[in-house]
Order: structure tokens, then C-alpha cells, then sequence
């Protein structure tokens, strides 16, 4: 990963004293460049709410400036993501996106009307969600078309995944199995391409 600047520092003058979740007076100044792909102090913001509302995370002087960092690595990631998935051209149906949507809030207990109504009261637009968990889906095609026929099931595999979990039936097992390597290939393909970027903090 080339690094342009060494460390990145975003302070904001409401962290001190207002409420971060119901400010959104920021200026659109470029934060990070990732190759040529901008990300934005507004960006941040609206990630860093959306965050702090799916997590039920109340943002505070203590905390904050750490979310903030780890709001900047995940946009990172999702701009480097992005042009991998437009260099194969995934694409995603409305209908997978929609029953992705669904499972999302079902995995992570969460109500979605409770979402929807917390996003536009802290002026969060519900694409922003939309367009991250549009990202994570396309992320999860790519990798499945370029990974899964090289995925393979032990005997032996299976049933260490049944003997942890005893509940779990064979198929669910194996599904374990290929969903761990196809993880392990994600890590490794995020990796490559975060070496290969240019990234520069502004």
C-alpha cells in the first residue's frame, strides 16, 4: 500500500461539545484520496452515524476519534473493493439485494423500521446504507465466482465443525467448511489490492 502521508488525523470541532449523531454541519473537504477515488469529511460523517445507530454505539469524546479511524479504514476498503468489482463486472439483482437486505437485519437483530426512522432523524440518507451493504453483496459475488470451485470438503473438516458445534447438520457444516476458505481468499484478494493502492491522507 502506498502511503502518501503517514497518519491520519481527523479532528472535529463537535466532538468536545455537541452531540456527534445529531450534527451534520460538515464541509465536503477531501479526507483520503484511494488511486483516484476521493473520500470526503462528509463521507466519514455520515458513516461514522450510520455506524454508531446499526452498533447502538453512543458516540462520546472518548471514543469517537476512534471510530473515526476505523470509519476511514472500512471506506478504504470499500473504494479498493469497488474497483476490483468493477473490474469483473458484478452485478447485483434487485431481488438479491433485497433478500440480502432482509438478512442482514435478521442477522444482526435488528429493526429495520427502528433503522429507517433513526437514519432520517440524524439526516442520514437510507443510500448510504444501501450503497454499503450493496458493496459487502457484489464483494461476496466476486469472491464466490473466483473462489468456490477451488473450495473442498474433508470428512474430517465436517465433523471437527459438528463436534463444536453439535446442533449443526452435515450440509450446515459444509457450508461452514466453504464459507471459511472463501473468507480466507477474501482476506488474502483485500490484501493484495490494498498493497497495490495508492492512498493518500489529506
Amino acid at each position: 500500500m502506498n502511503i502518501c502521508k503517514s497518519l491520519l488525523v481527523i479532528f472535529f470541532v463537535f466532538f468536545s461539545s455537541h452531540n456527534v449523531i445529531a450534527d451534520d454541519k460538515i464541509e465536503h473537504k477531501i479526507a483520503v484520496l484511494v488511486n483516484e477515488d476521493v473520500i470526503t469529511s462528509y463521507d466519514i460523517i455520515q458513516r461514522l452515524k450510520l455506524t454508531a445507530i446499526i452498533q447502538g454505539i453512543n458516540l462520546n469524546a472518548q471514543n469517537t476519534q476512534l471510530m473515526v479511524n476505523n470509519v476511514v479504514d472500512e471506506l478504504i476498503r470499500e473504494k479498493v473493493k469497488l474497483s476490483k468489482i468493477n473490474e469483473y463486472q458484478i452485478k447485483v439483482k434487485d431481488e438479491e439485494y433485497t433478500e440480502f437486505e432482509i438478512n442482514f437485519f435478521i442477522r444482526n437483530k435488528i429493526n429495520q423500521d427502528e433503522i429507517v426512522n433513526l437514519l432520517r432523524e440524524n439526516k442520514i440518507n437510507y443510500q448510504e446504507l444501501k450503497k454499503y451493504l450493496m458493496g459487502e453483496l457484489a464483494w461476496n459475488k466476486l469472491i464466490n465466482g473466483l473462489f468456490f470451485r477451488l473450495t473442498s470438503i474433508s470428512d474430517l473438516e465436517v465433523d471437527e465443525v459438528i463436534s463444536k458445534n453439535p446442533s449443526l447438520s452435515v450440509e450446515q457444516a459444509e457450508n461452514l467448511v466453504i464459507q471459511r476458505q472463501l473468507d480466507l481468499q477474501s482476506s488474502k484478494l483485500l490484501r493484495d489490492i490494498l498493497n497495490e493502492a495508492t492512498i493518500e491522507y489529506k
